[in-house]
């Protein structure tokens, strides 16, 4: 093909229309990616809304890739090959050469290229992408699951993984939306006793079909930390939901040594007081989301374990509605863009 499709906003904060494209050959180092799927994620709207520095319009934004390599630029690494099937997250590349990328510690790259910032990304039937943010697909995942996986995936399998919590350990899950519902999922699977928190004794249903062993309301007269530590108390919890107040309201529910791993993004400070970590050695930090290599270790742990997103798909045609639906919180769980 000569031309391809992308849905585009011309303009801060401007809706979606659908335009031509030139099909561009791919550089040094990158590859041309075909795109069968990419997920919605609520970070684009940082991008659409330009609340980053950098932003540039028109934008295609879309981190959450999947899709088959359509040819290969020169000098690619030769584990690589036309047709086979990849994806890309939050993590679309990096320098190589910050001090982060010197220590190995990729995510942090200070110059982190991410698609739909760095450079056109997912929302569109093409992408060229850095060939060292290709994560390869499991045959088992469909490109409507992989998507999703590279960004809502990665960041809840490795907050958790990466946590000091080991199999048989209480661990809780705040929220159970977009993120949550896989970090609840991620948490069974990986052998935590895991609670699922989240506001409204309605919700208790869902939570045990994830796999949650205990269910929190946490609009209910008993506390979220007291009833965390009538549990026992959390060795970690993993707060997927973008809202501080709640956050801080699961510190107290830690056991001694636990841990508070952030993902959920909210603009408000958390309410949290020294005496609250000092006494009791409790940790709190936040969690990026993963470079490819862990967005291929999350791949093949889900398909091992049968793990897949909740999503609802819709063609690349709809970007405008499926964006707004995703914005206003319809969304179940994850909207994902189709362009075949």
């Amino acid at each position: 093909m000569s031309t391809y499709r992308a849905a585009q906003v011309a303009a801060a904060s401007g809706p979606f229309e659908i335009v031509q494209r030139e099909v561009l050959r791919p550089g040094p180092g990158h590859v041309r990616v075909a795109v069968d799927a990419c997920g919605i994620c609520h970070s684009d709207s940082v991008f659409v809304d330009a609340l980053l520095p950098g932003v540039r319009f028109p934008l295609v934004p879309g981190h959450e890739i999947a899709g088959r390599i359509d040819e290969l630029g020169e000098g690619t690494d030769i584990s690589w090959q036309v047709g086979d099937r990849v994806a890309v997250g939050w993590f679309g590349g990096s320098c190589g050469h910050c001090p982060p990328c010197r220590q190995g510690d990729f995510i942090l790259c200070q110059n982190l290229k991410v698609p739909g910032w760095a450079y056109d990304g997912g929302y569109a039937e093409a992408v060229i992408a850095p060939a060292d943010a290709l994560a390869r697909i499991p045959d088992a995942l469909a490109a409507t699951d992989a998507g999703p996986l590279a960004c809502a995936g990665v960041t809840t399998y490795n907050g958790l993984r990466r946590s000091s919590a080991r199999p048989g350990d209480l661990v809780a899950v705040l929220g159970i939306g977009g993120l949550g519902h896989l970090g609840v999922k991620y948490a069974a699977a990986m052998g935590f006793e895991t609670v699922a928190i989240a506001r409204g004794s309605d919700k208790a249903d869902f939570a045990k079909q994830l796999g949650a062993h205990h269910y929190i309301d946490s609009t209910a007269d008993t506390t979220v930390a007291d009833a965390l530590q009538s549990l026992g108390g959390a060795k970690a919890v993993l707060a997927t939901a973008a809202n501080s107040d709640a956050i801080t309201a699961t510190v107290d529910g830690l056991a001694p040594r636990g841990e508070l791993v952030v993902i959920g993004v909210d603009a408000e400070p958390l309410g949290i007081s020294p005496n609250q970590l000092l006494m009791s050695g409790r940790i709190i930090r936040g969690h990026p989301s993963g470079t490819a290599q862990d967005v291929q270790d999350t791949m093949a742990f889900s398909a091992l374990h049968g793990i897949r997103p909740m999503t609802e798909t819709v063609p690349l045609d709809q970007a405008d509605e499926a964006y707004r639906r995703m914005m206003s919180g319809a969304a179940r769980f994850r909207m994902v863009l189709t362009t075949r």
